[in-house]
């Protein structure tokens, strides 16, 4: 049906949805009215990106009125940010795992509620590249956790719940054949690793703890790369298993910039 799923039969039982930390509700908004339209969601890191790709893509739609700034929708909480253009929809999740999740389970209700059709979710952000050249894209096929796994694992009421993480292949193929149009940028698909963690968890030698040596950071690195791993960051499993789990058509496209 192409629909925004959602895989919880709880929320039919609910008077009203409150997606706490967007601050948007079944109630308050009219999520149809508001997002019904929506087919393209690009997903970021950082509020201030998120908001320079909503102005980005409205002079790309020719929606940009001169003098006209994006509102954030999300203004009445500090914890995210989102942002209109057209039939796209940018929007901030934080750093790491657990702020992702939660961004991505009320994006996908929101979505859900606004009875969202043929939804493409794109993740976009900054990495650190293995093996490839400075300022490098990395289009995904795969993410997979440190041990190279093609898994997410949730702790659920204290059982570990393992989730697949595979992305979309036809939409990765149709990015790649994109990035043909703009020459300016090598563009690459494969693995990418992630982590919980920056430091220790990225083999970084300069954070506050440091158990290994730097042979020792090298010969993992290098078992990555074999593993055909391309570049690390700290979201892209959860994002994966939560997007493929509820219909949504997902990517993670990661710029290498050191």
């Amino acid at each position: 049906s192409g629909l925004v799923l959602v895989k919880n039969p709880h929320l039919d039982l609910m008077e009203e949805d409150v997606l706490y930390h967007l601050d948007l509700g079944t109630k308050t908004h009219d999520l149809p009215a508001m997002f019904g339209d929506i087919k393209f969601v690009c997903v970021g890191g950082s509020p201030k990106r998120m908001r320079a790709f909503a102005q980005f893509m409205r002079r790309e739609l020719g929606l940009a009125a001169a003098g006209e700034d994006v509102a954030d929708i999300c203004a009445g909480s500090d914890r995210y940010a989102m942002y209109r253009a057209g039939p796209v929809l940018s929007i901030s999740h934080g750093m790491g795992i657990p702020s992702i999740s939660i961004m991505l389970h009320e994006l996908i209700k929101l979505l859900h509620h606004a009875k969202c059709r043929d939804v493409t979710i794109i993740r976009i952000g900054t990495s650190g590249g293995l093996g490839i050249e400075a300022g490098s894209v990395v289009i995904t096929d795969t993410a997979v956790d440190s041990s190279f796994q093609p898994r997410f694992e949730q702790v659920v009421l204290g059982d570990v719940v393992v989730r697949s993480t595979e992305l979309d292949k036809d939409l990765a193929e149709e990015l790649l054949a994109c990035s043909r149009d703009i020459p300016d940028f090598p563009t690459l698909i494969g693995h990418t690793m992630c982590t919980y963690d920056f430091y220790e968890g990225q083999g970084r030698l300069d954070g506050a703890l440091c158990s290994f040596s730097s042979e020792k950071k090298l010969e993992y690195l290098r078992r990555a790369y074999d593993a055909g791993v391309r570049n690390i960051e700290m979201e892209s499993t959860a994002f994966a298993a939560l997007c493929g789990l509820c219909g949504l058509k997902g990517e993670c496209c990661r710029f290498h910039l050191l």
